[in-house]
């Protein structure tokens, strides 16, 4: 099960806005896709949540934008979970641009896990929390970001660190 999750993708011409740049809705979108791809290898994809009733929704975004991602640049979106607490979870993500490994994006969401029928928030079950191996040391972090920017000219759409 990957600690540490890694999307690769190059923008293209619908994120970009009328400042030439990529459109900052575009990073809350790419937030969300990540994550949820990221549960799917952790074995709960979203027909898993919904078949047993339960859905994850966010509460917060904190987004600190550091640099602009243009047309055509390759962003390597690393997330990891960095903590679980009784009903919420915050999740971590960096954007790199693979071209020269600058953060473009570093950002985390404070998610809030629900049942899905009443949609109050609930205890988040044992086998959600096994599922997502916390990462809280960023020398993790940084060793990861490390070797992906090592093997940046590899093709791949994604990746997983375990």
């Amino acid at each position: 099960m990957p600690r540490i999750f890694v999307q690769r993708f190059t923008v293209d011409e619908q994120s970009i806005d009328i400042n030439g740049h990529v459109n900052n809705q575009e990073f809350v979108r790419w937030m969300q896709d990540v994550a949820t791809s990221h549960s799917g290898e952790q074995g709960w994809p979203m027909k898993r949540y919904f078949a047993e009733g339960m859905t994850w929704v966010i509460r917060s975004h904190f987004i600190e934008y550091q640099r602009p991602a243009f047309l055509g640049d390759e962003l390597l979106v690393v997330t990891w979970v960095a903590a679980m607490e009784a009903r919420t979870s915050p999740r971590r993500y960096r954007f790199l641009r693979a071209a020269d490994g600058k953060t473009v994006v570093e950002a985390e969401t404070k998610w809030v896990f629900c049942d899905l029928r009443t949609g109050r928030p609930r205890d988040i079950p044992e086998a959600v929390r096994v599922a997502f191996p916390l990462v809280t040391d960023e020398e993790e972090v940084a060793a990861t970001v490390s070797g992906l920017l090592a093997s940046a000219q590899t093709k791949g759409t994604k990746a997983a660190v375990a």
